[in-house]
C-alpha cells in the first residue's frame, strides 16, 4: 500500500540533494518540511507562511506531504489513545463512530 509513495520520496529526496549540492545556504526545502510548514500555518490561520510554504514544494509534492504528516498524525494519535487510527480519523473529522 505504502511502496508507490515511498518510491515516489525516495525519487524526490535524490533529486533534491543532487540539486542541493553541498552549500546549505541554497538547500531546497524539503517537502516534508514544506507540509509540517504549510499545515502548522493552516493551524494557526498564518496566511502569509500558508503562502510561503506552498511556494517552496510543486502541489503535487506538497499534496503528497500533507497526505503523509496525516497519516502519521492520526497513528501517533491512535497509539496514544489506544484506539484504531479509523476511530481517531473519524473523531478529528467530527464523524460518527462507525
Amino acid at each position: 500500500m505504502f511502496d508507490r509513495p515511498r518510491k515516489t520520496f525516495a525519487r524526490l529526496r535524490t533529486s533534491a540533494r543532487a540539486k542541493a549540492g553541498s552549500d546549505p545556504e541554497r538547500r531546497p526545502h524539503n517537502l516534508f518540511e514544506a507540509a509540517a510548514v504549510y499545515v502548522s500555518a493552516r493551524a494557526e490561520d498564518d496566511q502569509d507562511r500558508i503562502d510561503e510554504a506552498a511556494g517552496w514544494v510543486s502541489p503535487e509534492a506538497l499534496s503528497f506531504g500533507v497526505s503523509e504528516l496525516a497519516c502519521r498524525a492520526v497513528v501517533a494519535l491512535a497509539r496514544e489513545r489506544d484506539e484504531s487510527p479509523r476511530t481517531v480519523a473519524r473523531a478529528l473529522l467530527g464523524l460518527p463512530a462507525a
